[in-house]
């Protein structure tokens, strides 16, 4: 339309720029008198002639998660292109709830939570972390009689009181998150500080956007007997080092006499703290039924005797039962990772080791004795040495084997039986005898 305001050049061009600009005219008029009034105008379907760049396409709008709505992602109508027609991005599954969010940050002296306030957002709350301060949170969940879900992280012995607490309540779930994934979901949401407060607000949104799994409560025997366990596993790696501290200073005529003393001193003690709590832990295991039936079966299986069963045990009481036979392998950190893109990048598969490895530590024993001893699991170990793995990765394989082999017992009730685990091939099962040739 700006060619119009020029001078024209010549008659040529003068008749040129004439006939285009009827030519616009009357498309501008027809444009007019076609163009839809009211609200027609302001439909989101229509579109118009004049302005600069077509209309931006309604595409999928994310909300942040607040208050009392849903804990999965809310999506709006977007609209389809080319076919005109409604569609959602996400199902409609997705139903509200009326559970507010909580997230805790532990630490030794005091606990930082955010809880979902008036208006949606994170409200901040300090409290001690003792028993004092656990009934102040407590009073300010159950408030007001609503509905609350918790998410903090697994740090140890700081969070257990305050987690068994909350999760006795009526009204309140608890989540205790792997770390690994909040500290990843703080990286998706573009976090680049660490506090204990900003900590809070990740785990508060991260219990209101992320499916929720609520924390298997331990019983008070079991919690006992996987105190015992751990205690056990810490005394014995310290008898270990006594022991080979004595055998150093006894390989030395410059170490004083008295050294040799404590040392010898020091591994009594703990031999006896060993003893007595091996004791305590046997008695915990025989005051519940099923405690001792899982206790006897496990000690069915060559390989595993008193004190591997009772940390194997101790260690598989905390998972839920409704858990599978490969998420106890991850658990244990036992499956496989891979790391391969395209054909140019292709790591070595290596164990995750990303799970219990106080479970993973108990099981290398039994595994290594099971490979030389229990005929099913040794001829499965000789079957992966002659297909070429190493003997690390094949002992590896047989924990594992062993794994599995104590899922199924614990599901069906019966003694180990190796014929399950591995199959050997009837040459293994019935050697030929070469015959005995006459001198005759």
């Amino acid at each position: 339309m700006q060619l119009l305001d020029r001078p024209p050049a010549s008659e040529g061009g003068r008749l040129y720029l004439g006939v285009r600009g009827r030519l616009a005219e009357e498309y501008r008029r027809v444009a007019l008198a076609e163009r839809p009034s009211g609200r027609e105008a302001r439909s989101e379907n229509s579109v118009s002639l004049f302005c600069r760049s077509a209309p931006r396409p309604n595409f999928l709008k994310l909300k942040r998660i607040t208050g009392h709505k849903s804990l999965h992602l809310q999506a709006q109508l977007e609209i389809a292109q080319g076919r005109g027609a409604r569609a959602t991005a996400y199902s409609k599954g997705g139903v509200m709830d009326k559970m507010a969010a909580c997230g805790i940050e532990v630490s030794a002296q005091e606990l930082v939570v955010a809880l979902t306030g008036k208006k949606g957002e994170a409200v901040l709350h300090r409290f001690a972390n003792t028993a004092v301060g656990h009934g102040q949170l407590l009073r300010v969940l159950t408030r007001g009689g609503k509905r609350v879900r918790v998410c903090m992280e697994a740090t140890g012995m700081y969070g257990l009181d305050v987690a068994l607490l909350l999760s006795a309540q009526e009204g309140i779930e608890v989540m205790v998150a792997n770390p690994r994934a909040v500290r990843h979901f703080a990286q998706a949401m573009m976090q680049r500080s660490k506090n204990d407060q900003l900590d809070a607000v990740v785990l508060w949104e991260f219990v209101a956007r992320m499916p929720f799994t609520a924390w298997a409560r331990p019983e008070k025997n079991t919690l006992a007997l996987w105190a015992l366990a751990r205690r056990l596993e810490a005394l014995t790696k310290q008898c270990t080092a006594e022991k080979n501290r004595q055998h150093a200073a006894g390989a030395s005529q410059a170490i004083p006499e008295c050294v040799r003393r404590s040392i010898a001193r020091t591994l009594r003690f703990l031999q006896r703290e060993i003893k007595q709590l091996r004791a305590e832990a046997l008695r915990c295991i025989a005051a519940e039924a099923r405690l001792q039936k899982r206790y006897d079966l496990l000690r069915s299986v060559p390989g595993i005797g008193e004190a591997s069963a009772m940390h194997i045990l101790a260690e598989l009481l905390l998972l839920p039962g409704d858990r599978d036979v490969r998420q106890w392998v991850a658990y244990a950190g036992l499956d496989p990772r891979e790391y391969s893109s395209g054909t140019s990048v292709r790591k070595y598969t290596r164990i995750s080791k990303v799970g219990n490895r106080h479970l993973r530590n108990s099981l290398y024993m039994p595994a290594l004795v099971a490979s030389r001893r229990e005929p099913h699991l040794r001829g499965f170990y000789q079957h992966l040495l002659a297909q070429g793995k190493k003997k690390k990765p094949a002992l590896t394989a047989v924990a594992r084997k062993l794994l599995h082999a104590i899922y199924g017992m614990f599901r069906s009730g019966r003694a180990y039986d190796g014929a399950l685990s591995y199959a050997l091939p009837a040459s293994a099962l019935f050697p030929t005898v070469a015959p005995v040739q006459s001198r005759t």
